[in-house]
């Protein structure tokens, strides 16, 4: 069958435009680099023409509270409309474990909002909230730099392989529509400041990093609870040391 990933050219759509074709389906990567532009809405009757699937999988290029609201709402408005005409059967989108629980953070308020709409929007739907990719290790130390220290919260987190992402999204676009959500994670939890220690480490970065109960997670203060599943998710694979082992030969 046809399906559409939306965000096709990024760090999950290239991954699961890549299982999805191995699979046999007939897979559009859409992104404004191919002429597809949610914002607009350029390309997107001709890209979704056909398609029974339709996978969204992008991310907004700022972070910055305003911006991020402005890229879900208008790419989402834009997608579900543009999938009512074209007589999308399943939209499944990429979320995040926890938002519900991080609406402190503008970006979390976004992807609530961007929730919320597919809910609302008529298609059946499948949402999948993924614990953070190890991948981002780097971007959440970045956030946490304290002079030549990283300061980070001692909360849990169940962080999981971009690919490990991949699957689950590939076996949710292949499925029934849930009307609902689904959770996925990594097969092990760790504190979030160990994490980002084992990942600077593995990167021969000797920045210290100190332990802080009070850190903010891109703006949030963290519990155990904030960024780890609330029920039985699927679990990948990928242990994070053993990605670390990959990642860093």
């Amino acid at each position: 069958m046809k399906i559409v990933v939306i965000g096709g050219t990024g760090l999950i759509g290239t991954k699961l435009a890549k299982r999805l074709r191995e699979q046999g389906h007939e897979v559009v990567a859409a992104a404004p680099s191919m002429g597809v532009n949610t914002l607009t809405g350029e390309g997107l009757a001709e890209a979704l023409a056909g398609a029974r699937v339709v996978v969204d999988v992008a991310n907004s290029p700022s972070f910055e509270d305003a911006a991020v609201l402005s890229f879900f709402e208008t790419s989402g408005r834009n997608l579900l409309a543009a999938e009512v005409k074209a007589g999308v059967e399943h939209h499944v989108a990429l979320s995040v474990v926890g938002t519900e629980r991080l609406l402190g953070s503008g970006y979390f308020r976004a992807k609530m909002a961007q929730e919320k709409l597919i809910q609302a929007g008529g298609i059946p739907y499948t949402l999948v909230r993924a614990t953070q990719f190890f991948e981002f290790m780097g971007s959440i130390a970045q956030a946490g730099a304290d002079g030549d220290a990283v300061r980070l919260s001692t909360a849990l987190m169940q962080p999981m392989a971009a690919e490990d992402v991949a699957d689950a999204v590939a076996e949710a676009a292949l499925g029934k529509p849930v009307q609902g959500i689904v959770e996925v994670a990594g097969p092990e939890r760790l504190r979030l400041v160990d994490a980002v220690q084992l990942f600077l480490r593995a990167r021969q970065d000797g920045r210290k990093v100190i332990p802080d109960a009070r850190a903010r997670y891109f703006g949030v203060e963290l519990e155990d609870s904030s960024l780890t599943p609330s029920g039985t998710p699927r679990l990948g694979k990928t242990r994070f040391e053993e990605w670390l082992g990959r990642s860093a030969a």
